[in-house]
């Protein structure tokens, strides 16, 4: 009997170290939940140049046996942008809800004549994901607690940013477009900035970009976030090889705590 009981007792101890891969990490906060709608205005100069709206669904939605929020980004350009690039671009998160990592993820690009449909799968088991569009299935391998576009931003609303030192770095594997990439995103301290709603305290960001055709070196996306409960991106500014955007909330509901507007 002592034997056995001595055996049961080594397998209750043993047997989860062996298998710590298969189980899922369990991400405590408080800065969002169902039904976070939040409306952006982008500028161009002195266009309107795109709306974007970020909404959680208000349902818990069911991806691969784990509860998920079901996160929706929609961006559409308006006026006379529209006439020489004309987007509509719908991307879709099933981001689990105690992990916090990316279940599913979903694409609809429509950019001028460019079309693309995707749909990638993710299995935290065996570290893979699987893309599906109009040319097939593949199959690719991903790190542990591997982020998409839109979960991998969520993740970082649940970062104690009173642990992080202005330009600290943090790491985020993240899976777009067949690839891996370690998304790097850099504290840079503590701002005030204006807003339609007030002056709010906020926590600045900067995404460490590649050089690319696109933005304007490597510090070329600034970012300030409520430095509060929400951690929700309050302003976005882009430096464009061509001009600049600057994106800013214009409306919100739902957020799951109070704004320090003053």
């Amino acid at each position: 009997m002592l034997r056995r009981s001595v055996i049961a007792l080594w397998v209750l101890l043993i047997f989860p170290a062996f298998h710590a891969k298969d189980s899922y990490r369990r991400v405590a906060q408080t800065s969002f939940g169902v039904g976070e709608h939040f409306e952006y205005r982008v500028h161009y100069g002195i266009f309107n140049a795109a709306d974007a709206v970020v909404d959680v669904s208000p349902q818990i939605q069911y991806v691969n046996g784990r509860p998920c929020y079901k996160i929706s980004i929609v961006g559409t350009t308006l006026g006379a942008f529209s006439w020489f690039a004309k987007v509509r671009d719908e991307w879709q998160s099933w981001m689990d809800t105690s992990a916090i990592v990316s279940q599913k993820f979903y694409r609809n690009i429509q950019e001028n004549n460019y079309r693309k449909v995707e749909t990638t799968l993710f299995n935290h088991t065996t570290d893979d994901a699987v893309v599906t569009d109009e040319n097939g299935t593949k199959k690719f391998d991903v790190p542990n607690h591997i982020q998409d576009a839109i979960s991998g931003y969520f993740y970082l609303r649940t970062l104690d940013f009173n642990k992080l030192q202005p330009n600290d770095v943090v790491d985020v594997p993240t899976f777009l477009e067949s690839s891996v990439y370690k998304l790097k995103v850099k504290y840079r301290g503590k701002d005030t900035i204006k807003t339609k709603f007030g002056k709010i305290k906020a926590l600045k960001l900067t995404p460490l970009m590649p050089d690319n055709q696109l933005f304007k070196g490597e510090n070329s996306i600034r970012i300030w976030v409520s430095d509060d409960a929400n951690k929700v991106p309050i302003k976005v500014e882009v430096d464009l090889w061509v001009g600049s955007l600057v994106m800013e909330v214009r409306s919100f509901r739902g957020a799951r705590n109070n704004f320090n507007w003053y």
